[in-house]
This record gives structure tokens, sequence and C-alpha cells, in this order.
């Protein structure tokens, strides 16, 4: 009866706390954290093949089947602390320096089988710029993005004999996204119609647009000055806990981990990609701070009903408001695998690999825009139209390689160290200044006081170098972190 009522209290504060994960995880192994849990994050995210408690649900499940029988709670708190300068026309820095990330987890194991419930960050990108910056665009206003992916995770694991177990798990994912971006007028034009080098903009507000030019109503794009001095896309709530635009959907992964001998154990996981619907607000807006002709502005000029254009023009923003969709966001499947060996009753060295096919799910950013059937002012003519946007990515997969060792200073003391090496993949054509998920290697350091037999704190800490890309768009974008994670662990 304890138990039961102690789980059916943990899965009502899991539901609580999966309404509340904060909304931003910078980026690491590209979108992904560099490790889930202080126990495997502190031997650099190595986690396929040892018992690391009820992060397990998001590294390799089948490793819950390593545990001892009985219930384990563990409660965690992760800071993420991200340092990003861009230098352009002039050097700026990332407003966004510290993100906090609770997560929890409880799994009851018995005789052969184990299962529970946990809510974790799974990751994502972002930053915000000051509305004075470059990166602003002239428009007076930040700039910033927020992108998070948490899960809730019901894992199942189960002894098949003595040496190998298995296991699957059930995840519900959610997304949420702010964005507030500005595009150039050079750089919006060349997407509708110039090299599309970065991207595309199309669309029947696009054809309207095009009317607009036509008609003379805007400056002329063979003029000095071009149409549209900048653009925008603002979504945001400004929220710490949820994106504006918000989505939701599945995943499921799969796992095993075989012991080769006392010493020697061997796993692996497969993590699908996600089926996730678009990220959605109903509440969204798409302006242009357009050059137009002043007789339309003064009212004595109506293409085709009276006057003439006066083919001198004034810069006034025209804001749109509507529904927006990130189209077909989703996240990657990775394939994982590793090894921990048992060296001494003090000494453990762990190793994993991971794929993470980024490639798939990166090629591009996509939008659409529709404006809400009623509009004020210039905006009028743009009523109901649409405006589908992409922003090419062309992401690589990643390599990710992580080597740790854990050692036990005294039977309540255990320390860790270790490495995770892996590639940028993001090419530099197509690095965004609001997601420079660019980081490479990391530096991880931890360690565990067993307080009791039934409760035990362990706490990481990894330190990620400064890395450059130079962006053809922005100049270079310099991007390094300073990360920790905490755990309180209870066992009954």
């Amino acid at each position: 009866m304890k138990k039961s009522l102690s789980a059916i209290m943990l899965v009502a504060l899991v539901g609580c706390l999966s309404m509340s994960l904060p909304a931003t995880v910078y980026a690491t192994d590209g979108m992904n954290l560099e490790g889930y849990g202080p126990i495997a994050t502190g031997m650099g995210g190595a986690s396929m093949a040892y018992d690391n408690g009820t992060a397990a649900m998001m590294n390799n499940p089948a490793t819950l089947g390593l545990m001892p029988d009985g219930n384990r709670l563990d409660v965690a708190l992760g800071y993420l602390g991200p340092n990003i300068t861009v230098t352009g026309p002039q050097e700026t820095t990332s407003q966004s320096n510290a993100f906090y990330m609770p997560a929890i987890g409880w799994i009851q194991k018995s005789g052969q089988s184990a299962y529970g419930v946990g809510v974790f960050a799974q990751g994502g990108m972002g930053a915000q710029y000051a509305a004075d910056t470059f990166l602003a665009a002239g428009s007076g206003e930040k700039v910033r993005s927020e992108l998070s992916v948490g899960r809730l995770i019901v894992p199942y694991a189960y002894e098949v004999n003595k040496n190998l177990s298995v296991a699957a798990s059930v995840d519900y994912v959610w997304a949420g996204l702010d964005l507030k971006m500005a595009l150039p007028g050079s750089a919006f034009l060349d997407m509708a119609g110039g090299s599309q080098k970065y991207g595309t903009v199309s669309g029947s507000m696009m054809t309207t647009f095009n009317q607009f030019v036509t008609f003379g109503m805007l400056q002329s794009p063979s003029a000095t000055t071009t149409p549209v001095n900048y653009g925008r896309f603002d979504f945001s709530n400004n929220d710490p806990y949820t994106g504006k635009a918000m989505g939701s959907g599945f995943a499921g992964k799969l796992g095993g981990v075989y012991k080769v001998n006392d010493a020697l154990s061997v796993g692996l996981a497969y993590h699908s990609k996600t089926w996730l619907g678009d990220l959605t607000t109903n509440s969204a807006q798409v302006s242009f701070n357009a050059n137009v002709d002043n007789n339309l502005l003064n009212g004595s000029w109506k293409p085709g009903v009276s006057g003439s254009p006066a083919a001198t023009y004034s810069a006034v923003p025209i804001p749109l408001s509507g529904k927006i969709h990130v189209v077909d966001f989703q996240w990657p499947q990775m394939l994982g695998a590793g090894a921990s060996y048992q060296v001494s009753d003090k000494l453990m060295v762990v190793f994993d690999y991971k794929w993470i096919n980024w490639a798939d799910v990166m090629k591009n950013f996509k939008m659409t825009f529709t404006a809400d059937s009623t509009q004020a002012g210039l905006a009028q003519g743009f009523a109901g139209t649409e405006l589908d946007a992409t922003l090419y990515q062309k992401w690589k997969d990643q390599h990710v390689f992580m080597i740790g060792a854990g050692y036990k200073l005294t039977p309540e003391w255990v320390v860790r160290a270790g490495l995770n090496i892996t590639n940028n993949p993001i090419p530099d054509t197509y690095v965004n200044a609001l997601f420079p998920a660019i980081e490479k290697n990391h530096l991880t350091l931890g360690a565990g006081y067993m307080i009791s037999k039934a409760s035990s704190v362990d706490a990481s800490y990894t330190y990620a170098p400064r890395v450059k890309a130079t962006s053809p768009q922005v100049g270079v974008i310099a991007h390094s972190q300073n990360n920790a994670q905490v755990m309180y662990s209870y066992r009954f």
C-alpha cells in the first residue's frame, strides 16, 4: 500500500512537472545535452552499459534492469550557462546565459521487471540579442529564439536471464518555440526571387507583394532603395516554461545490455525519430518595413481609381497578424552502443558511441504564416494571404565519442571524469546566430556521495571550450558553455 501510494503521488508530480520544464536547453551535442543525469554526465555522457539511475530512461532503458530490487526516486536540477558572441559590423553578446531544468524519475524493480515514469528535458537551442544590435536589422526590437523539447517517459525493462536485460519505452514528446527574427531587406528579397542561397519565401502573400511593387505602391527593387528595409517573424510569450508555438507527439526507445562477465558489460540502444505535430500558434505576427509611395500614404492616390503615384517613398511598418506553423520539426533517430569495465572494486571505465541522424530532420527550417482575414491599414491588401518561408539548414549527422571513469575514494565517495567529443553538425554557410548549435567537445567532472543506504547525492560539471563558426550572413559566431547537474536519489 505504501509503495502504491508513493507511485500515485509521483505520477501526479510528474504530470505537474511536465507542464513546467524550462523553455530552453542550450545546444551541446547538436541540440542534445552532452549527457543525461549527473552520473553519466560526470563520465563524458557515457551511459549504455551500467546502472546510472532513472536517467536511463533518456539513455539506455535496459540498464534499469541492472538496478537492485526496490524503488528508486531521482530528483535533479540542471544548469546551463552558454556564452555566445557574434562579431559582424559590431560585436554583440547573447543575453541568454543561464537556464535551469528540473527532472524527476521513479523506477520500481521487482524480480525480473523494472518499470516507472519520468520527465526529462531532451534539448534545444536559442539566443537573444538586444534591439540596438545589427542583428535586429534596424527594427529597434530585440531578436531571440528559444526552442525546447521535453519528454514524459514510461519504460519497461526485463531481465531475460542473469546476463541479459532488454527494455523499451513509450515517450510523449512536446516541443515549444519562441522566435523574434529579423531579416534585412536584401536577404528577404534574395529569398523571394534572387539567388535563394540561404532560403526561399513564396506564397500568395508574395504575389500580393509583387503586385504592390508593379503598381508603384512600393519602391521598385531596381532602385537604390529596395521595397523592404527589413522583415520580421514574431511569436514569443516570454514565458520561461512554454514556447508560443507548441506541438506534441510520440517517440520510443529500445535497448539491451549484456553482462559478458563479472567485469565487462556491453549495451545497445535505439531512439526512434519523433512523430511531432507542427509547432503552431494562432497569435503570430509577420511585419515588413516597406518603402511606400507618399501619395498612397496621404490618400491622394488610389491605384486604378484616382490620382497618381508620387514616386517618392517613406519607410512604413506593415504588421500582419495571423497563424504560424513550424512545419515538420522532428527530433532525430539515434543509435548508441557502449561498454563498461569494472577494472577493480574501486575503478570503473566506460565508453560509448552515438550516431545522431540530424541530416534527416534538419535539412530545412520551414514556417507557414497565414494572415488573418481582417487586417488594418496598409496590411488590408494582405488579408488572408499565406507566406511560406524556408531557411536552409543542411545539418550533418553527428558521431559522438564518450569516454569516462569513476573511482571510489571511500565507500561513501566516488569521483568521476570524462570526455565528450563530436563534430559540429551545422555547415558554416547556414549557421544562424539565433540557432548556434556548434559546440564540439566537452570536458566533464563529477562526484557522488552516499548519505545513507537509502539516499545519495550526485553532481557533475561540464566545460565546453569556445568554438567558432564563420557565417557569410552575420560574421563570426563564438560559443562556449559551463554546465552543471545535481541529483538527489532516494531508495525505498
